[in-house]
């Protein structure tokens, strides 16, 4: 497999000789308003600054290029933009969590969308997993999310978290489906209120003590304007527990090979 981060959660997935691209945010750079008031949530870091912060490391035509299919963990626009929406052609395959999410994508235009459960998709197993996109009171901002976990026999079992923070589910994945490389989003982005809505460093480690020869790959870092876990401090605290070898923080564009 050779997985690439695109940029926040955006990821381009080859397994098994298919092209998977997960959570397409596509806009260039500025041109989202900032998560927080503006757009009816609560107030956030670096309100003064459009998402998304970085710029795409490659053109919209190389990301979507040979592309099998798509897969949508949530619609919040920093997964789900109207970039993506305008650039994928409307007869690709597409999974998303739920129903709910499928009605809105197919208003959008796009005719293939099945809901991801334990699905099948040539020949590769791709089984949907539980998130909490936070704790407590600011779930209710925050809505449903999923992960998946990719299987097929000629490759290592992949685990792709999604906007989810370290909790028994995510424990559960990791025991039942034993995944060899486990993406997680893990830039802690925050509101000024309500903590963790993904994996801060506490929570990177906790996978890690889970499944403590996995790779684990920590994206959804500086993207977007509620970040509050940089590259660099994730850094020296994996340096400091000696898990350098094990959690890999991919800069926008870099990609590994498994």
């Amino acid at each position: 497999m050779n997985i690439q981060l695109i940029r926040n959660a955006t990821l381009v997935v080859q397994y098994a000789d298919k092209k998977f691209l997960i959570d397409p945010m596509l806009s260039e750079k500025g041109t989202l308003p900032p998560f927080g008031p503006g757009v009816g949530l609560p107030p956030a870091p670096r309100e003064d600054q459009n998402n998304p912060l970085v710029s795409l490391p490659t053109s919209i035509d190389t990301i979507i290029s040979n592309i099998d299919a798509v897969i949508v963990t949530h619609l919040h626009p920093d997964h789900w933009d109207h970039a993506a929406i305008e650039a994928l052609p409307k007869e690709i395959k597409l999974f998303s969590q739920n129903e709910e999410d499928a009605t809105v994508i197919r208003n959008a235009g796009f005719k293939n969308v099945e809901v991801l459960q334990d699905t099948v998709f040539e020949g590769i197993q791709l089984i949907k997993t539980k998130g909490e996109h936070g704790r407590g009171e600011i779930l209710q901002h925050a809505g449903q999310v999923c992960g998946v976990v990719f299987k097929h026999t000629n490759e290592k079992t992949l685990y792709v978290a999604g906007d989810t923070v370290w909790y028994g589910a995510v424990q559960d994945v990791i025991e039942t489906h034993k995944p060899e490389i486990i993406v997680v989003n893990g830039g802690d982005n925050q509101f000024l209120v309500g903590g963790s809505l993904v994996m801060d460093k506490d929570d990177i480690y906790e996978v890690y003590k889970a499944a403590p020869n996995a790779k684990i790959i920590s994206v959804h870092m500086e993207a977007v304007n509620h970040w509050t876990l940089s590259r660099e401090e994730l850094k020296g605290f994996i340096n400091e527990k000696g898990i350098s070898d094990n959690v890999l923080i991919p800069d926008d564009g870099e990609s590994y090979s498994f």
